[in-house]
């Protein structure tokens, strides 16, 4: 099956042009639409993995868009189709529920609440590489979820304060959260301890937190999540760029009344530049791209070049699936 017989590139309005000329993200759509069925989506999948895997290394996201995708177990047997690994959602700091297969709810915090820029998991060593995104319910109105070049970013940081992202680049961060025994439905970072390790047991939570670099400090059934300090600007081995791999947006983007429970500081234990962070939410805001989503869209990521968020969602319905990988 030659390429163009089944995949034709889309342009859309909301696309960003890179320097080479390129158009983040990537929009891919059937060649021909009354002759596609989901196994032949699947089929085209596998036959075409490396040059599908290379639009994800030169755009850094791809949109599929117009597929016959309709429900979370087709979405289950498209993520399948790629091969890629799963990787487990253990120490996790959004409320996530399993759908289906390696199917899961997206961050479960109120739709009307923007989730912030982030990379996933920037917070723990081990990240997943690549994330899948998948709109079962189109929104009404609002609900996006914007996608932003992390090298982009990270240049623009560096020409505006390059003093801070010296001070980054040596000492990381420590991220800290205080997570209760039950997830906080109305938070962005709502994951309880026992969801986030995967157990009821303290002492394998504190086990399966070591793994991650993160250690537990007891207050009752509340523990106190501190990992770190963690790399805040990563060098990406594929593009040969340092990323804003980090998670300072969500700390400083979110709710006053849930700072009490989420901060982040350098690794030397100073605190974070407040001039900084409102310069870096300005060319989050400026450099991302927001395509609204249609029903059956699939958007892959990844995760070691490309930060996403949520908007907040104006008018409902809005369902979108996720699945992690390796």
């Amino acid at each position: 099956m030659a390429t163009g017989e089944f995949f034709r590139q889309v342009i859309l309005p909301e696309q960003k042009s890179h320097n080479d000329g390129g158009l983040f993200p990537a929009v891919l759509s059937p060649t021909c639409t009354t002759s596609v069925h989901l196994s032949t989506f699947k089929e085209a999948i596998m036959a075409h993995k490396p040059w599908l895997e290379s639009i994800l290394l030169n755009t850094g996201a791809i949109l599929f868009r117009g597929f016959p995708v309709t429900s979370p177990s087709d979405f289950n047997d498209a993520v399948e189709a790629f091969g890629f690994p799963e990787f487990p959602y253990v120490g996790g700091r959004a409320s996530r529920t399993q759908v289906v297969g390696r199917v899961y709810t997206a961050n479960e915090s109120p739709l009307h609440m923007e989730v912030p820029f982030h990379h996933e998991m920037a917070y723990v060593p081990d990240s997943p590489t690549k994330l899948f995104f998948f709109c079962e319910e189109e929104p009404g109105e609002g609900g996006e979820t914007p996608i932003v070049l992390s090298h982009i970013v990270y240049e623009k940081m560096k020409e505006r304060h390059p003093d801070f992202v010296a001070q980054l680049e040596e000492h990381g961060l420590t991220y800290i959260k205080i997570a209760g025994d039950r997830d906080d439905p109305s938070s962005v970072t709502g994951s309880s301890w026992k969801k986030a390790y995967q157990t009821d047991d303290k002492n394998v939570a504190e086990e399966r937190a070591a793994k991650l670099g993160t250690k537990l400090e007891w207050m009752g059934n509340t523990a106190k999540v501190i990992t770190g300090p963690v790399p805040a600007i990563r060098f990406d081995e594929a593009s040969r760029k340092k990323t804003w791999f980090n998670s300072l947006a969500v700390t400083y983007s979110i709710p006053a009344s849930e700072k009490r429970n989420t901060s982040v500081e350098l690794g030397s234990g100073d605190p974070v530049d407040e001039d900084a962070m409102k310069d870096m939410l300005r060319i989050l805001k400026e450099e991302c791209v927001a395509i609204p989503w249609k029903k059956g869209d699939i958007l892959l990521v990844n995760n070691l070049a490309v930060l996403h968020s949520r908007r907040p969602l104006i008018k409902p319905p809005r369902r979108i699936l996720a699945s992690l990988c390796k």
